[in-house]
Order: C-alpha cells, then structure tokens, then sequence
C-alpha cells in the first residue's frame, strides 16, 4: 500500500526533474510513511510513498524487471500474488522480493496490458516500459484505490490524490463550475469529472496508455453488466452454498499481512458478516472498533458491542460529538476538491481509533451496492408502479410541484411523480434540487451553467443497462458511480489520512461478478434487501442484528447545526471572507438559513454542502482564483 505519482513528456528531449517528483511524494506522505522511492528515465519519471503492509523489507519501490526496462509503482495489494508468484517462476521468471507489485511487472511482461484479467485485488499502478516508449496505469475494477490524472497534448501527470498534481508547476488549476453543482447536487463528484477542468479521475476497471504522443482509456472489466443470459438459474440451495464459498475466500485472501489486521464493526449485517468471517480464520480474538454519538436515533454502538461479545473479539469504541467537527477543515484539505458525505466525519475517528493499534483494517463496504441493500432500490421498485399512471396525471402533479414554493410539503413528490425512469431515481438521490442550487449560488455563476453536469454521467450509466431489470440497473448505476465516487473515496481518504489500509472483502471482483449474475429474488424479496446474503449471515449472527431495520453510517447534523454548531455555521457562510469571495447568493444563502433555523430540518444536509463549499475555497485559494470559475 503507498501512494503514487509520476509524469511523463510527449516531448522526449524534456527530462523529468527528481526534485518535482520529490515534492509531489511530499504531499502524501501520510499515504505511505515508511518508504519514499523515486526513478526517471528520459521523459517519464515515476514515485512512491510507501505503507509497508507486505514484505517489509525488500519491497521497496519502484520495482523493475530483470533487465531493468519495465519499472513500475503500485497503490493497493494484489491478494492472489502468491499463487501468481509460482506461475512467474514456472514462466523463468526471477522474482528478488515477496512483494505483490514486482509480480505485476513481470506479469506485464508476458501478458502486456491484458495482465489486468489476472490480479485480484485493489489497485491504482504505473508502469514505465522502456523498451515501447509506453506509459500504462490502470485502476482496480471496482474503483477501491484512486487515480487521478492531467493531460495537456505535452504531458500526462498523475497521482493518487489530487494534492500531488496541484503540486506540479505545470498543471492547469482552473476549476470547472459544472463540478460546484454536481457537487451541490449529489454531494460528491462522479467520475471521471473533477473540480478541476483538466484533471480528471480514471473510471474504475479503466486502464489509460499513454504512446507516440497520444492518450487512449480502455475499460477492461463489464463484471457489473452482465448480458441478460448470464443471469443464473442456480436454485437457492446451491447459489447459497457458492455465495458462502466465496465470502469466506475474500475474507480469508485479505488478511494476508505481515503487520496486525483488524475491522471496522458498525452492527449492521455486513461488516458483522465480515467480523464473524475473519474470526473463523484465525484463533485470536479479532480486533474491532465501532463510532457511535449520543443522540440514540443515531448510535448503533448497542448492536456492535452486541456483535463483539457473541463473536469474542477485542473492542474498542469511540464516540463523536459535535466538538469533534473542529476538524472540518482537516477533512477538507484531505479530500481536496469539495465532498459532502458527512459519514466521513465519524469515518475519520473511526479510522484514527484503529490505527493505534492495527494497520490493515477489513470493512463491510460494497454489500448494500453488490447485495441491493439500500432501502432507496425498494422505494425505487414501488416509483416504479406510478409510471401506470396516464401521462395526462402525471404531468400535472409535475405542474403543480413545479409551483409549490421551495420545500412545500410534498413537492418533491408531486415533482418526482411526473419523472419516469432514470430521471426519477436521479432526482431521488439528489440532496439539493437544481432550482435551488441555482437560487444559493450568486447569479454570475449561475450564468456559466450551460454545459452538462455530473447527472448526466448517471444518464449514461444508465443508457448501458437499459436491458436489464430496473434493480440490475439501479445496483450497476451505483456501482459506477456513488461507490468509487463516495463510498471508497471517503474509506481511502480517511484511512490514508491515518496511515491506515482499509479493505473490503464485499468488494472481491468474484464475489462482485456473481452478485451480478443473481436473479433478482435472491436479491430482493418481499421489499427486503440482501436476501440471499441474509441467509449466509444466519449462520453466524444473532437473528436480530441480521433482521434488524437498516439504520447507515447517519450523523445528527439537524441536532448539531440548530444546537452546538449553530454559531460555526453562520461564521462560515457569512463572514466577510466568504461574502468578499461572492460564490453564494447572499439574500437566497440567508432565507436558507433562516427556513432551516425555524423548522426546516431537510436543508441540514445542504447546509452541510455549502459549509464543505466555503471551506474548500478557503483551503484552495492560495492555488484557485475564484475569477477563475467566472
């Protein structure tokens, strides 16, 4: 585990400068403080802060080949490297460390880029090849580990966070202002969209290849899009005998460590499934940690201790308060363009807890997404049954909706009825509606909002599935979008601010191809979510946590913001810093406010964005102007 950057030049008379490539190392340091590697050749030159998770003491990058003319870095771990290891040197290969990366290189070299099909894991690499002039990243199939990457027709920088390429002189820092709307709109940025013009995410399962001066992406994994015909018809007995298989092989493959393994434990059935897979494997109690709050609506500490007793491990509990959100701006600066997923916060202590005494760190992620267990696909399956309704009625309430005044009851409703499809369910993941978003924002910037935003990615996520039934198509428009773009940035965000390797057995890329293949009853029966994984988790946990209502990782944001915080708030949005910067709509920011203090609890989480907002271009101003975005 590490932290990557590096860059090469179209130009092969310019050099790569180590010093540059030193001070895009140093603004990662947290992401791998054990180790720090540099290597330049000619135009490209590549770098690594290093997390020592395995082999401690020959794995140090970058690691080439025999003959020194494929060198590559490496973000993750490769879980099957063992078995890939004896094939190499069945294949003549010398191997000179017990790493997982070197086995990449030469698995490069016998399979070119098609090497990808091999690895199992989580991963973001580059890999230099001397000999073809190439530059080849790649990015794991379900989006665990980040890459982030600039192209200008003369260079290709890139990095796994966006602080390393900011930190590169030559790096275009323009914002793009559709971004502060998707942003405003979904809480997060999908991919491949940053709020930066020119940089830009790789999409999960994407390899790019930079040759001869020209830039090509490839996708080379559709596990989540299977074809119609691939859906099994394994009768249950049998679908839950694999399933079982295969969740004990992810847990098992991801607690090979050389440095002490632990697991977050919420108390809801999948990370307690994870817990409970984890203590068959080993004869120690597992170390678990759990974040709760005081307000009961929100703390799901109970079901976790319960959780840690029935299983015997060794637990440890934490809980935030809303002091705690002197870190915000902590937050921000790790995050590095604006993301409003407020389970980051309790996720940040969650992550500084166990990194006292563990390294690696297993997660229950990816089960609601792989296993339909948002309660949002239910309520989505019933939006459905009013698409019977007649075009006539529904364009009405649409009608009406449209004049309710802003945060009317039901009109979101009413507005929602009159959409059909994708539509319908992008617009029930929005947390702030665009007319609003556009109302907050001062009128020059709205001006610029013409072009296309970060839903319409959604549209095409959607455009690829529309084949398959409507739950297929809403878990695979998440599995493109909110999980790489939200779920895994906050886990590797808030980890790797801690020096800590998160790992998500859920998100085993088999584990995520059967999952796909399901027919939809043992996806979702009766309105309830995760069936068939359910009825694995029967076998090891206590009825009523597997059976328990789905409560997420919430925070009391309408408790804080109206009470303890109340006074952070309006010092953020209307001080004279912000207020100078003019991003907001003063009056409409006001009115917001003003709703939201007398009664209004829905404008919390927006709120929350417009403070994220505020607090980012605070951070970034001493590298973005905001004239910049005008």
């Amino acid at each position: 585990m590490c932290g990557i950057v590096g860059y090469s030049h179209v130009n092969p008379s310019d050099h790569a400068d180590p010093v540059v490539l030193a001070d895009m190392c140093g603004t990662i340091i947290h992401r791998g403080p054990d180790d720090q590697g540099i290597y330049t050749h000619g135009p490209t030159g590549l770098a690594m802060r290093r997390l020592s998770i395995i082999d401690l003491h020959t794995g140090h990058q970058p690691i080439a080949n025999e003959t020194g003319t494929v060198w590559i870095v490496q973000n993750g771990e490769i879980y099957n490297y063992q078995e890939l290891a004896q094939w190499l040197l069945q294949r003549g290969h010398r191997l000179r460390t017990s790493s997982d990366t070197e086995v990449i290189v030469h698995l490069y070299e016998e399979l070119g880029e098609r090497c990808l099909d091999r690895l199992r894991g989580m991963f973001a690499f580059a890999i230099w090849d001397q000999d073809q002039s190439s530059l080849f990243l790649a990015r794991d199939r379900l989006g665990v580990k980040p890459l982030y990457y600039y192209w200008d027709e003369e260079r290709l920088v890139f990095g796994s966070e966006l602080k390393t390429l900011l930190a590169h002189p030559d790096v275009d820092v323009s914002v793009d202002v559709t971004a502060i709307e998707t942003f405003l709109r979904y809480s997060y940025i999908p991919d491949p969209q940053t709020i930066f013009t020119r940089i830009k995410k790789l999409p999960p399962a994407h390899s790019l290849v930079l040759k001869n001066g020209k830039l090509s992406l490839e996708c080379y994994w559709h596990g989540l899009r299977p074809h119609p015909a691939e859906l099994t018809e394994l009768p249950e007995p049998d679908a839950l005998a694999r399933l079982e298989q295969l969740l004990e092989e992810a847990v098992k493959l991801r607690m090979i460590s050389d440095v002490p393994v632990g697991a977050f434990l919420s108390g809801g059935v999948d990370s307690s499934l994870v817990v409970a897979l984890m203590a068959r494997q080993t004869s120690r109690p597992v170390r678990t940690f759990s974040i709760g709050f005081s307000e009961p609506g929100y703390n799901e500490l109970p079901y976790a201790r319960q959780v840690a007793e029935h299983l015997g491990t060794d637990h440890q509990e934490f809980i935030v308060e809303p002091q705690n959100c002197d870190v915000i701006e902590r937050l921000v600066s790790h995050f590095d363009e604006p993301f409003g997923d407020v389970s980051a916060l309790p996720m940040y202590f969650l992550c500084q807890m166990a990194a006292r005494s563990v390294k690696v760190a297993l997660s229950g992620d990816g089960g609601d997404e792989l296993f339909a267990g948002y309660e949002r696909y239910a309520v989505a399956l019933q939006q459905q049954q009013r698409e019977r309704l007649p075009a006539s009625v529904r364009r009405a309430c649409g009608w009406v909706g449209e004049r309710m005044f802003d945060g009317g009851r039901g009109k979101r409703f009413l507005q929602n009825v009159a959409l059909s499809g994708p539509d319908q369910y992008r617009d029930s993941v929005t947390y702030t509606p665009k007319a609003l978003v556009r109302r907050i924002l001062a009128p020059d910037i709205v001006a610029t909002l013409t072009g296309s935003f970060g839903g319409d990615q959604l549209s095409r996520h959607f455009e690829m599935v529309g084949n398959q039934p409507w739950l297929a198509q809403l878990q695979y428009v998440d599995g493109q979008s909110y999980l790489p773009a939200d779920v895994m940035t906050k886990v590797d965000r808030m980890s790797m601010a801690h020096s800590l390797e998160a790992r998500e057995p859920l998100l085993d890329h088999h584990l995520a191809e059967f999952a796909a293949c399901l027919p939809m009853e043992l996806r979702m029966r009766n309105g309830q979510g995760k069936y068939l994984l359910k009825r694995v988790a029967e076998r090891y946990l206590p009825t009523s946590i597997v059976h328990r209502k789905k409560q997420g990782f919430g925070v009391p944001l309408e408790h804080w913001f109206k009470g303890d915080l109340r006074g952070y708030v309006r010092d953020i949005l209307f001080d004279h810093e912000a207020t100078q910067r003019g991003l907001f709509n003063a009056s409409a920011l006001e009115d917001l406010m003003s709703r939201y203090e007398s009664g209004r609890s829905e404008y919390a989480h927006t709120i929350w964005l417009l403070v994220v907002l505020e607090v980012w271009c605070r951070l970034y101003q001493p590298c973005v102007a905001l004239q910049e975005v005008r």
